[in-house]
């Protein structure tokens, strides 16, 4: 073999391996959640949003809540039998309203039991899809956050406060096209988070909860935290299943020269001994 033959088949090589692992991480994935549906007895479906190396360069994608991804979530509670429930694991920094509320309402009209699972974050669209849920399940520093709707890069409740506050000669065409869509978009969101607030709040609390969520209450990345969410009245607690948070780790970050982490992935107990050791 030429030296030419060595440097193409390391070539080769080397542009398979995030082809390979990526096979590998999806095996895995598929076993965990095997595990899990056993032992919950119940539909795992996960929607997990984060950077991950993929492709033949090699490129971190970005990926929010979108069209597909509730058309995926709506076909796998299709594919469930009506009693059987549903465990949804969400990790994300939200998408579109309109995907999150196809996925919100059909996990509402799912008959079994449905348990939200957030390890790390559901923001926006994705804690709009957590309201619907019978229970939502949250690492202790984990967080939600509002659904105020924002149009472009701006809050449409501060698009309306701009446009209500500034004398009408002194604001521009656009700001008030923005400002009368940015209130259609806040009374649809607060209307929707106090339909998929039924049955699990009473009527005047659910509509006190979407008030508060979907008007602008806060900046739209304000961290709701599970103490937080409790005190709104939401069945939140943070009791999270290991087997959970072992599925999580199998969706690492894209891979960089010098990791910003970094740790012995070992459970660590007292006198730096292993959790369980003897």
């Amino acid at each position: 073999m030429s030296i030419m033959d060595l440097f193409w088949l390391f070539f080769i090589l080397t542009a398979l391996q995030p082809i390979l692992n990526q096979k590998l991480l999806e095996s895995s994935r598929a076993r965990k959640v095997a595990q899990i549906e056993k032992r919950h007895g119940s539909r795992v479906i996960l929607m997990v949003h984060r950077q991950e190396t993929m492709g033949f360069l090699g490129f971190p994608l970005m990926r929010f809540i979108n069209m597909e991804d509730s058309e995926a979530i709506m076909r796998a509670i299709h594919m469930t039998d009506p009693k059987v429930p549903i465990d949804l694991i969400l990790h994300t920094p939200g998408g579109l309203v309109l995907a999150s509320l196809q996925i919100a309402r059909a996990i509402k009209k799912h008959p079994g039991k449905v348990t939200v699972y957030v390890p790390h974050y559901a923001m926006s669209g994705g804690t709009l899809i957590s309201l619907a849920a019978d229970r939502i399940v949250m690492s202790p520093h984990a967080v939600l956050g509002p659904v105020d709707p924002q149009l472009g890069e701006f809050p449409a409740a501060s698009l309306v406060k701009v446009a209500s506050e500034k004398p009408l000669d002194h604001v521009d065409d656009k700001t008030l096209l923005m400002a009368d869509v940015g209130k259609k978009a806040i009374r649809q969101v607060e209307e929707a988070v106090q339909e998929l607030l039924a049955g699990n709040l009473p009527e005047d609390k659910a509509a006190e909860v979407a008030h508060k969520l979907a008007t602008g209450t806060w900046t739209h990345d304000y961290p709701i935290t599970p103490e937080a969410a409790q005190a709104l009245g939401l069945n939140v607690s943070t009791d999270i299943p290991e087997d959970v948070l072992e599925l999580m780790s199998l969706y690492p970050q894209p891979t960089r020269q010098q990791p910003a982490v970094e740790y012995l992935p070992v459970p660590r107990g007292l006198n730096g001994k292993g959790r369980g050791s003897r």
